[in-house]
């Protein structure tokens, strides 16, 4: 096991110092949390890594390190990156836990990695690129450091068709969490990839509950800012309120896509 946090890439120190206080302090309840440590994504994930046989990939945005954790069996050498170097420690410490002794952590923003180009021959990014500052330079820096042909897995909550349900999610991803950037629509993720230089082979859709007490509790999310979501939830439409299939205690649905490329 290894924690190489030395050559953290300069970002802006407000977004730095953001994302710090939104994730630092909560990073060990991204290990627990049951949204993001199951799904049949993960198993997907491991799957195309058992097929791939990777030499070294890239876990990209780990987050709780759980893209990461279902390659590293598969793999020969497994980067968790993040901006969170906190959140690093915290895999760090889960991936000792479980006994796997072959991934690393690397602090750096999505947008300037600092790994050489082509430097892995796989690549998940799991529920991460909806914090990232730009979206477009993250897409083409994974593209950059991965090899050629070899295979990316993006998977990430989707913003709605329908303009007043997008702007519904939006507002309350960011009163949840002020990290937020946001939730492309999936027309949105296939642009960018295509512009980054990525081809999609595969792309599935699924939704996903979100546990309103687990969703603002993980986050710490202050109550003046839980009392705004659950007005904003009170005051939707109709059609956004059967969109989200918004709950009485004020859980709800989303999105999600995965694509392959």
């Amino acid at each position: 096991m290894t924690n190489d946090n030395s050559r953290q890439t300069a970002v802006p120190q407000d977004r730095h110092e953001l994302v710090e206080s939104q994730f630092g302090t909560t990073a060990a309840a991204y290990v627990t949390s049951k949204v993001h440590a199951s799904g049949a994504d993960l198993d997907w994930i491991a799957e195309r890594a058992r097929e791939a046989a990777p030499r070294h990939a890239l876990d990209l945005g780990a987050g709780g390190g759980h893209a990461g954790y279902a390659i590293a069996p598969h793999a020969g050498a497994v980067t968790a990156s993040d901006l969170s170097p906190r959140m690093l420690d915290v895999i760090a410490a889960e991936a000792a836990r479980r006994g796997i002794a072959n991934i690393a952590t690397h602090a750096a923003p999505a947008e300037a990695l600092p790994f050489a180009d082509d430097s892995f021959d796989f690549l998940a990014c799991r529920f991460s690129t909806h914090h990232w500052r730009d979206a477009e330079a993250g897409l083409r820096e994974a593209r950059r450091v991965l090899a050629p042909g070899c295979p990316a897995i993006f998977i990430d909550v989707i913003a709605p068709a329908d303009p007043a349900a997008d702007t519904h999610l939006q507002a309350v991803e960011l009163l949840r969490d002020l990290s937020h950037v946001r939730d492309y629509a999936a027309a949105e993720w296939l642009a960018m990839l295509a512009r980054a230089g990525f081809a999609a082979k595969r792309m599935t859709t699924a939704r996903l509950r979100m546990d309103f007490a687990d969703w603002t509790g993980r986050m710490r999310t202050p109550p003046e800012q839980v009392a705004a979501i659950r007005a904003l939830q009170r005051a939707a439409s109709s059609e956004v309120s059967a969109h989200f299939e918004i709950e009485a205690d004020g859980s709800f649905t989303i999105d999600t896509v995965l694509i392959e490329t």
